[in-house]
C-alpha cells in the first residue's frame, strides 16, 4: 500500500523490539491488526522475520517515534520517498497467448474473417494476440496451414472473452458509414398500411328520371337491339 512501509511485518518487528509505541500506533502505521502486532510482541506471530528499521530506510524518522511515544493517540506518519520511481507502462501490443493454445490462433482468425468481416485487422490482433502478416495469409490463403485451417470461435477456444468479442464488433458497427437509402432495397410496407381497411365502394345507381319526363319508346328499344312495333303489330 502507499501509506505503508515497505515490510509492513519486518518494520513492526523492530519497532515491537526498539520502541514503546502502544500495538495500536504500530498497527496503524504497518497496515497491521493490533492483535497481529501483540503476537509479534508475544512471539507468535513474524517468527523468523528480521526486524527493519524505517528510521535507516527513510521510512520514519526519530523525532516521530519520540513524539508519538509522548502521546499514545498521535499516529505515525510516513515520510514521503526521495526517490520517485517512474510508473511502468503499460505495454501495448498483441495480447500474449499461451504456448498451448498459439496453435488455434489460424482458426480464429478464420472464424473471426468470416463470421465478422466487419473486423479491422488491428481488432483481430487484439482479440487473439496475432501480428497483421499472419492475417494477410490466411485472407490470400497463403498460410502454411491454409489447407486445414477450420474455422473455429476464439471465445470456445479461451483466446478471448465474450465481452472483448461484442465490444470490437459494437466499435467496428459504430465506424461503419450509414447504408444510403437508395441502397437499401425494397422494404415491406408499414404495418397501418396493410392493415388498413379500404372503404367500400358505393353501389352503382342508375340516373333517376323525372316523374314528369316523357319515355322515349324508340331509345329503349334501340339500347335493347330491337325495334318499335306499330300499332297493327307490324314491324316498321
Amino acid at each position: 500500500m502507499a501509506n505503508a512501509p515497505l515490510m509492513p511485518k519486518a518494520t513492526a518487528v523492530w519497532l515491537v523490539e526498539n520502541t514503546a509505541l502502544s500495538f495500536e500506533q504500530i498497527a496503524a502505521f504497518c497496515n497491521l491488526h493490533p492483535l497481529e502486532v501483540k503476537g509479534i510482541a508475544d512471539g507468535e506471530v513474524a517468527q523468523g522475520i528480521k526486524g527493519s528499521d524505517p528510521i535507516t530506510t527513510g521510512q520514519l524518522s526519530r523525532d516521530e517515534i519520540d513524539r508519538a511515544e509522548k502521546n499514545p493517540n498521535h499516529r505515525l506518519k510516513l515520510l514521503e520517498s526521495k526517490v520517485r520511481l517512474p510508473e511502468p507502462k503499460r505495454r501495448r501490443g498483441p495480447r500474449y497467448t499461451p504456448v498451448s493454445k498459439r496453435q488455434d490462433r489460424p482458426n480464429a482468425i478464420l472464424w473471426l474473417l468470416r463470421n465478422h468481416a466487419e473486423l479491422k485487422d488491428s481488432q483481430i490482433m487484439r482479440l487473439v494476440g496475432t501480428t497483421k502478416t499472419t492475417i494477410e495469409s490466411i485472407k490470400e490463403r497463403t498460410h502454411w496451414n491454409a489447407q486445414n485451417l477450420t474455422p473455429m470461435d476464439p471465445v470456445t477456444l479461451g483466446l478471448c472473452s465474450q465481452i472483448d468479442l461484442d465490444i470490437e464488433v459494437q466499435r467496428s458497427s459504430k465506424d461503419r458509414p450509414a447504408q444510403p437509402v437508395g441502397e437499401q432495397g425494397a422494404t415491406l410496407l408499414p404495418a397501418d398500411v396493410t392493415t388498413a381497411h379500404a372503404e367500400p365502394e358505393e353501389p352503382y345507381s342508375p340516373p333517376s328520371r323525372k316523374k314528369d319526363e316523357p319515355l322515349d319508346l324508340e331509345t329503349v328499344f334501340a339500347k335493347l337491339g330491337g325495334s318499335k312495333k306499330s300499332e297493327g303489330g307490324e314491324e316498321e
